[in-house]
């Protein structure tokens, strides 16, 4: 679940990174390996976390997956089971097998009844291969709705599709392949109808690419693999589009500026920034040769992997861009500004808004990959008023926030440049 930066800034395999530029990525690499691990969080069956202490006469919301013989009774022994532990059944989803099916459940039962009792109750009554874990009360929804629900949000905003599967699937991790330049595709033995292997998915992209979904602690079942393949199709069939909303902004000294969304329609715009920028500010954004810098555009503007907002000045020019970017099960927010408008406050603005879109998202923290030379990103994230985690690799400096209650309620005064 770990992967390089470089698959967050460059366009293609065919970016090769410079000296600098990978001595960075080996820093950041090194980093990200010892901070995850392939494990699913301990909110899992068979995790040692403690149970939490029973309130009186409270109850446990749990999701549970099972797989059943197909056959006539085999339901009727695990409610048999479940009823035992005094356990109600809230909903059931069955997603048939070539033999066999996968019942799951959306449970509530007492709080003090551990996971591990439940687990052993239906394994008694003939299911195997179960799984378990806490549920809120965002799986009360019924699972028509929520597939409908995610699929309006993806047609309105090409950015969506990404954490529309997430949701749709669970914890997982989804990574994007684009296409060669020059307009091939990248198939790698892909299908057109996709493929699924057990834990791991792939589909052909929009772009012609290929979007990996994989979920190590579970298996996707058949039902699953069709309704992720149904989002892409819809995806692919509406294009290109974002939402049309706008801020409009007025500086400390007095000058306007919009904030918008932004794409790859904005490549010109956006280069034509980097021709403004000077040399030093390009290397802080890039790490690297400032003669790269225009090869990360394409890539970085793709709404395929994350959101990004321009500042607009009132005649038109793009003077800044934040980018929002889905790094597997993790997001990178990072920032440039023109020098001409910098130490003017549009970059704390920029950062603002990236971060109230990924509290929308359902994002529990953002990390941005610096130098320590960079005061300005460094002021910015500090100027969040959040919990800041730092970490340095021979120069590389990455600072974590970790987004909460105070965040929520921020982003909802805020509003954003992404809403419609």
């Amino acid at each position: 679940m770990t992967r390089e930066v470089t698959q967050v800034t460059h366009p293609d395999d065919n970016c090769r990174p410079a000296t600098s530029w990978r001595r960075a990525t080996a820093a950041f690499h090194a980093w990200r390996t010892r901070r995850q691990e392939h494990a699913p969080p301990t909110s899992d069956t068979g995790s040692p976390a403690p149970e939490p202490v029973p309130v009186p006469g409270a109850n446990t919301l749990w999701r549970m997956r099972t797989t059943v013989q197909d056959e006539p009774g085999s339901l009727a022994a695990l409610c048999g089971a479940l009823s035992g532990l005094r356990v109600d059944i809230l909903s059931l989803q069955t997603h048939p097998l070539a033999t066999g099916t996968v019942d799951e459940f959306l449970l509530r039962g007492p709080a003090g009844l551990p996971a591990s009792e439940v687990t052993t109750a239906v394994e008694s009554a003939g299911g195997t291969d179960t799984w378990i874990e806490r549920a809120d009360a965002h799986d009360l929804v019924d699972a028509p709705t929520r597939v409908l629900g995610l699929a309006a949000r993806t047609a309105l905003d090409s950015a969506e599709l990404p954490l529309a599967l997430r949701q749709l699937l669970g914890r997982c991790t989804i990574r994007s392949r684009p296409a060669p330049a020059g307009g091939g595709q990248v198939t790698g033995g892909v299908p057109v109808e996709g493929a699924l292997d057990d834990t791991v998915m792939r589909l052909r992209g929009p772009e012609g690419g290929v979007i990996t979904v994989e979920r190590p602690y579970l298996p996707f079942t058949p039902t699953e693999f069709a309704r992720a393949r149904a989002l892409v199709e819809l995806d692919a069939r509406l294009g290109p589009r974002l939402p049309h909303g706008r801020d409009l902004l007025t500086l400390a000294e007095g000058s306007d500026i919009t904030v918008r969304r932004a794409d790859t329609r904005d490549l010109e715009a956006a280069r034509a920034m980097h021709d403004r920028c000077s040399a030093h500010t390009l290397k802080l954004r890039y790490h690297g040769p400032v003669g790269d810098a225009d090869r990360y555009l394409n890539h970085l503007l793709s709404p395929r992997y994350g959101r990004t907002l321009a500042v607009q000045t009132a005649s038109g020019r793009v003077v800044g861009l934040g980018h929002l970017l889905w790094d597997g099960d993790e997001t990178e927010v990072a920032l440039l500004v023109e020098d001409a408008w910098q130490r003017r406050g549009v970059g704390a603005q920029l950062l603002s808004r990236l971060v109230a879109m990924a509290v929308e998202a359902g994002c529990s923290s953002v990390y941005a990959v610096t130098q320590a030379s960079n005061t300005g990103m460094v002021a910015a994230m500090r100027g969040l008023g959040l919990p800041l985690d730092y970490q340095v690799e021979e120069g590389t400096l990455v600072i974590t926030a970790r987004l909460g209650e105070a965040v929520v309620r921020s982003a909802e005064e805020l509003g954003s440049a992404s809403a419609p």
